[in-house]
């Protein structure tokens, strides 16, 4: 019962949230993309050492039979063309992360009711909301700003490492504030927040922008500072909605039938505690 509730409760506010989150950024970042590719075409890459042509990974060959063909088309990623199939599938991923983001929210105020919270749903899911932008976007993005379509940057796997970091660290200095009693939860918090700082974000030597022209670099960086703020919104759209979304959700679905489990956990507790004579 409270699986299905769970369940169908994150669904509907990920519908809401998603659909929100997407018309943001078509209001917000999609315009701001737009215009950066403008400038891709003009970006110099830097020469690559030649290599010597590999035979057998040629993309035309001939086969037995003498028929020659060219597998470079199959070999492309698909990805959704512009206009309504971009947005829908823009929509379908928006959605899909707002049900993610909506069950971690539920599953962290069902911690703090089953901890004896007594807050309301609605302040509860606020300081979750609160706790997820701090830790998804604001403090990893201290360290790596979104970047715009042609910016160079450091290695993928590196960047994506160091956000798990920021983002884990943020979210362990978030549980150390709510969980422990002790004086020192302040200098717990603040050593988990500092830690990603520590290691240091990766970042290229080179200027990101040292491919194109003095004019593309100047619009660049000015759409880059744009996209900046533009994600800082879609971001905080996003988590403010989650937490008036979720905390409606989840007071009209969710904690009745959590507070009718806790309470029949408990009562055989109280009933096994015995008055001494």
């Amino acid at each position: 019962m409270i699986f299905q509730r769970l369940i169908w409760a994150a669904l509907a506010v990920a519908v809401l949230v998603g659909s929100l989150q997407s018309g943001v950024q078509q209001l917000q970042a999609v315009p701001i993309i737009l215009a950066a590719e403008v400038f891709e075409g003009q970006k110099v890459e830097a020469p690559e050492p030649a290599a010597a042509p590999a035979p057998a990974a040629a993309t035309a060959h001939v086969h037995a039979d003498g028929a020659a063909h060219d597998h470079g088309e199959a070999g492309k990623e698909w990805a959704p063309a512009d206009g309504l199939e971009r947005v829908f599938w823009t929509w379908v991923a928006n959605v899909l992360h707002a049900f993610s983001m909506a069950l971690l929210v539920f599953v962290v105020m069902g911690l703090s009711l089953a901890r004896g919270s007594n807050m309301r749903s609605l302040s509860l899911a606020a300081w979750v909301a609160a706790a997820g932008w701090l830790s998804f976007h604001f403090w990893p993005s201290l360290g790596l700003p979104a970047e715009i379509p042609g910016m160079d940057a450091a290695r993928l796997g590196s960047r994506q490492g160091w956000w798990v970091l920021a983002a884990g660290s943020a979210a362990l200095a978030c549980v150390s504030l709510a969980m422990l009693r002790s004086r020192l939860r302040w200098a717990a918090a603040a050593a988990w927040l500092a830690l990603p700082y520590v290691v240091g974000a990766p970042h290229i030597a080179a200027d990101p922008l040292a491919g194109f022209s003095g004019e593309a670099q100047a619009a660049l960086r000015q759409l880059g500072a744009q996209f900046i703020w533009a994600t800082t919104w879609v971001s905080l759209s996003f988590w403010l909605s989650m937490g008036v979304a979720g905390g409606l959700a989840f007071q009209r679905w969710v904690r009745p039938a959590l507070l009718a489990i806790l309470q029949r956990g408990a009562a055989p507790a109280a009933g096994a505690v015995q008055v001494p004579q």
